[in-house]
């Protein structure tokens, strides 16, 4: 093999797109897909190459220094992409610890075994650290959050984003590390558990279920195709500048309830629905603490340098989402059964 790389949080949403990317893309690279397998990661999401020659799965926990060491001296890996994180705003204000845990603790481990089987011979290696547009903190009506926006993070999930960050660019500075990292807008597509937005909507649409918006349903965020993501972030990893930062945005912006409206438009139309009937279903809700009012990222950068931008409009990429869920019915029964269900009625009971 050429290169063995390492995809942390690989059986998630956005790790599976990259792996199955990075897997049928480069036969020649051993890639090893690291998952701890929580609620959010799913096997399920890669079956397709799940017996490639090049693809093996090892289930282990980030957090666990000793095993990451273990792996990494085992495997000698010549790159890493880390993705595994908590990630859900809400899961962070209920539970912020575990979210210090992964997302700080887990990055730093990850950055000692790569610094100490790098330590002698740094010529080719690369630490991609994947994070998100929620470090800057929240916009007004205007601007754009660019790479050099100072951070801000305003939740427990954004605050140890942020702190891991910090970390990966200190062990540059400090060790010499090669790194690079991408800050990125919300993410939609194939795949996504169910307690985000888009996916969440459209399983409780289908099964008319209310629609629980927050507030006055008008924060506003950028939204990016998690295909378009996993292009990017494979761009990036192989002509992406040591040290550098990017940012991947959809140039994409949209208010929570205009958001809302199309799907439950696109849904009618699929479900042969009258028009307006989803609609119906929409119930504002108490907001959440620390609720940023705007998201919106400036992609020139990544645009210019690197060549990439998005491939679909917002409504193509929505409407192959929705298809994707309409046709994996069992995918999203699966997903949606035992823990979730506890989860679902603390958080909109």
């Amino acid at each position: 093999m050429k290169k063995t790389l390492l995809i942390t949080g690989g059986a998630g949403f956005i790790g599976s797109h990259v792996v199955r990317l990075f897997v049928n893309k480069y036969p020649d690279y051993r890639i090893v897909n690291l998952d701890a397998l929580t609620y959010a990661g799913n096997l399920e999401n890669l079956t397709d190459i799940e017996n490639a020659p090049n693809y093996t799965f090892i289930k282990a926990d980030i957090c666990e220094a000793s095993v990451i060491n273990e792996i990494f001296e085992q495997y000698n890996f010549d790159g890493v992409v880390h993705l595994a994180a908590e990630s859900h705003v809400d899961r962070s204000l209920t539970d912020p610890n575990i979210f210090i845990e992964t997302n700080v603790i887990g990055t730093a481990n990850l950055l000692n075994a790569a610094r100490e089987l790098w330590k002698d011979d740094k010529e080719g290696k690369r630490f991609y650290h994947v994070s998100t547009d929620e470090v800057y903190g929240s916009l007004g009506e205007t601007g754009f959050f660019l790479e050099t926006t100072s951070y801000d993070p305003q939740s427990p999930y954004s605050a140890s984003k942020a702190a891991s960050d910090h970390l990966v660019r200190a062990y540059g500075n400090s060790y010499k590390l090669p790194f690079v990292i991408t800050n990125c807008s919300n993410n939609y597509g194939q795949n996504q558990f169910p307690e985000k937005l888009i996916p969440l909507f459209i399983n409780n649409i289908k099964n008319n279920i209310p629609l629980p918006v927050y507030g006055d349903g008008k924060y506003t965020r950028d939204w990016l195709y998690v295909v378009d993501h996993a292009i990017a972030i494979d761009l990036v990893f192989h002509e992406g500048k040591n040290g550098e930062t990017y940012n991947i945005g959809g140039f994409n912006e949209w208010q929570n309830i205009e958001l809302i409206k199309l799907l439950c438009k696109q849904m009618d139309e699929k479900l042969g629905r009258a028009p307006g009937e989803s609609e119906k279903l929409i119930t504002y809700i108490k907001d959440r603490p620390g609720h940023d009012r705007r998201y919106a990222i400036d992609a020139t950068k990544i645009s210019t340098e690197l060549g990439w931008k998005p491939s679909v409009t917002f409504e193509e990429g929505l409407s192959k989402t929705i298809d994707w869920y309409l046709m994996n019915e069992e995918w999203l029964q699966n997903v949606t059964s035992g823990d979730y269900k506890k989860y679902y009625e603390t958080q909109y009971s």
